[in-house]
């Protein structure tokens, strides 16, 4: 049974397949840099810090409000986004809980409330361009299946009076990520990433 060459072979594959998935899943909860501390602070927007998380899979305490709203995991993306709107626009999601893809309801038409998040949903490519702010989701990839959450710091790069680019603030980028971040836009509210779901904003 063990004889054949190609079966040999089929076998070592999968099993430095599998031992490679162990090892990706693992390494995503260590710190691989040593000039960073877990919880140092790397940025802020409107005087919510940025805190370092080390490897993106790692979590720590959750972060609750004196009177007991979740505000998530220590140092993970949707942390920093739940504290800036607690903190900026003293808002409190209905839903405190759920990973980033979960911020962003697929089945809500374009610019309509969403209730668990307490927050109007937009498209990326619909009817209303990004503001300063504004919650971006991203949804999930093959490397990372609970997507991402950032925060809008600003718009620029004008040009023949369209926007050009548009500037975020993040939490949990990697151990050697920054904070800060960018994407181009190529429409007048269409941001070029196919993982940008869209971004929630305060009603008005």
């Amino acid at each position: 049974m063990w004889k054949s060459p190609w079966l040999r072979r089929g076998l070592a594959l999968l099993a430095m397949l599998l031992l490679l998935a162990i090892g990706l899943r693992y390494s995503k909860n260590i710190n691989w840099n040593p000039s960073r501390s877990i919880g140092q602070p790397m940025d802020s927007l409107d005087g919510v810090v940025v805190h370092y998380n080390g490897g993106v899979g790692q979590s720590h305490s959750r972060n609750t409000s004196p009177d007991g709203y979740n505000i998530g995991l220590r140092y993970q993306c949707v942390e920093f986004v739940k504290r800036y709107y607690l903190e900026v626009y003293h808002h409190k999601m209905p839903d405190s809980y759920g990973h980033a893809k979960d911020f962003f309801d697929p089945n809500l038409a374009d610019g309509r409330l969403n209730k668990a998040r307490g927050l109007r949903q937009y498209v990326n490519g619909g009817q209303s361009k990004p503001q300063k702010g504004d919650l971006l989701v991203w949804g999930p990839s093959l490397w990372n299946p609970y997507g991402h959450v950032a925060i809008v710091r600003a718009l620029g790069g004008y040009r023949s009076s369209h926007i050009e680019s548009l500037y975020y603030i993040q939490q949990n980028p990697g151990p050697f990520g920054d904070a800060q971040g960018s994407l181009s836009f190529i429409g007048p509210s269409q941001v070029k990433d196919r993982l940008l779901l869209g971004w929630l904003r305060m009603p008005n």
